[in-house]
């Protein structure tokens, strides 16, 4: 289970960059799309019912006037007759068989029993009774046909074969009833046009929901395409960036070895060299009195051997600026003591050291970057401060560990300087590197160094064991 986890996040800092970028854009484009999808269909709802509503409240209106034009037709007939006025209901019959109009439309009678009178354009029907008619779905159609004349009046919708084609369709009916003679009398329309109409709405709403999503679609992968063109500028940039940033780095690293060079060599050749030299002429003159028996080849040799001292001390010196070996025997404080002594009596500049008794609980690379920093704090102030006293102060707390190089010469002006030299840098790059902190700050007069490194890098104390007794 590891694998997948172990590969999953050591992909390239690129790609992370890309998928950060793209993931939450593609995600906003898709919610975006979704909610414009159901806007968009909610409100095409809206409007395709309101059409729909719209053309069936204009064919219940038609049917309407259609049924108004019949009842006006048969009232000459109607209003004089009888109940029983057969003479009446056959002109009446043969007046509504006559009335058609367009391809399908005409008028039908039925009795309240359900027996049809009038179906001119379906004369099968006629004089057989169809009370228990239903369409193909089941729905009664002459039974409630039937109740809503008896009540006045109604509209009634249902599946009925069209004459034209033989199809079946959906039809609205409207009828009313003669109460007189027990009849109910109305027509209808096929409503396939309203329902061809509405889904021909929805079809075209459905096609601009599609256009819509292939837009936005367009719209998140070009974006997409723009976020991966800028990456891949950002990286190019950023790697171009960054191999300058390696080669300046290499070239000062390759300063400061040389740098480091140049002064061992100058002090084999200034310090060392000079003095080996001159032992040697001192033993060579110390060979010659003895040759000679002159008496002063003792003192000869006496000088040489204080001047081997000499030379002794100096290699020791040397390799203490090298690596003090006092840094890792006794620790921090005990190796910054050492090297104030040395700075005090080599310059005499007035040296004093505050420290706490850390016990050497400095992991070794806080140890080795404090040391280095205030070895180079030391440097800059022999060389360039004109200072008389310097202060050194070295304490733990409970952020960590801190070290302070203060003195009163006339310090140094970064800000308008062209920048830090290699001494500040290689301190600042030792913080850097520690997750430390390094501020220089002026003085009056003067400038103090403060460098300070996380508790991380402060050493538990060792636990002491409890002495066990012999059983």
């Amino acid at each position: 289970m590891r694998a997948p986890f172990k590969s999953l996040f050591s992909i390239p800092y690129a790609q992370k960059l890309f998928f950060l970028t793209t993931i939450p854009l593609l995600l906003a484009v898709g919610a975006i799309a979704l909610l414009v999808a159901h806007q968009s269909r909610d409100m095409a709802d809206r409007e395709i019912s309101e059409l729909e509503t719209q053309l069936i409240a204009a064919k219940r209106e038609e049917l309407q006037n259609y049924l108004q034009l019949a009842r006006a037709s048969i009232s000459a007939e109607y209003n004089p007759a009888g109940p029983n006025n057969a003479n009446a209901k056959l002109k009446v019959t043969q007046i509504l068989s006559a009335m058609t109009f367009g391809r399908e439309g005409y008028f039908f009678v039925f009795d309240y029993d359900g027996t049809n009178l009038v179906a001119p354009r379906q004369t099968d029907l006629i004089t057989r009774n169809w009370k228990d008619l239903t369409d193909s779905e089941g729905t009664p159609i002459v039974s409630t046909l039937i109740e809503q004349a008896k009540n006045g009046g109604g509209y009634h919708s249902y599946l009925f074969q069209k004459p034209s084609t033989g199809a079946q369709a959906r039809m609205m009916a409207y009828v009313i009833g003669l109460q007189d003679w027990q009849w109910a009398i109305g027509t209808g329309v096929f409503i396939d046009d309203v329902l061809d109409s509405v889904a021909a709405a929805r079809a075209q709403v459905e096609q601009r929901v599609r256009r819509t999503f292939f837009y936005i679609g367009a719209i998140a992968l070009a974006a997409v395409f723009m976020v991966f063109l800028t990456g891949l500028f950002i990286t190019v940039r950023e790697r171009r960036l960054a191999d300058a940033k390696l080669k300046e780095l290499t070239q000062r690293i390759f300063d400061t070895q040389e740098e480091e060079r140049s002064r061992v060599a100058r002090e084999l050749h200034d310090g060392i060299s000079q003095i080996l030299i001159g032992v040697r002429f001192a033993m060579d003159l110390a060979w010659r009195r003895l040759q000679k028996g002159d008496a002063r080849a003792t003192e000869s040799l006496e000088k040489s051997v204080d001047m081997l001292g000499s030379a002794i001390g100096e290699v020791r010196r040397i390799s203490r600026d090298l690596r003090p070996g006092v840094l890792d025997d006794l620790g921090l404080g005990p190796a910054l003591k050492s090297m104030i002594e040395e700075f005090e009596a080599r310059t005499g500049i007035v040296t004093s050291l505050e420290t706490v008794v850390f016990r050497n609980r400095l992991d070794e690379e806080a140890k080795t970057a404090l040391f280095r920093i205030a070895q180079e704090a030391l440097t800059n102030i022999e060389r360039h401060s004109g200072a008389t006293r310097v202060a050194m102060s070295l304490r733990g707390h409970t952020k960590g560990a801190t070290l302070i190089v203060s003195d009163n010469g006339h310090g140094i002006d970064i800000e308008n300087s062209k920048g830090p030299g290699i001494g500040l840098r290689n301190m600042e790059e030792r913080m850097e590197q520690l997750d430390g902190t390094l501020t220089i700050s002026h003085l009056s007069p003067g400038t103090k160094i403060d460098a300070s490194v996380p508790l991380k890098h402060v050493l538990p104390p060792p636990q002491l064991s409890r002495p066990t007794q012999a059983s």
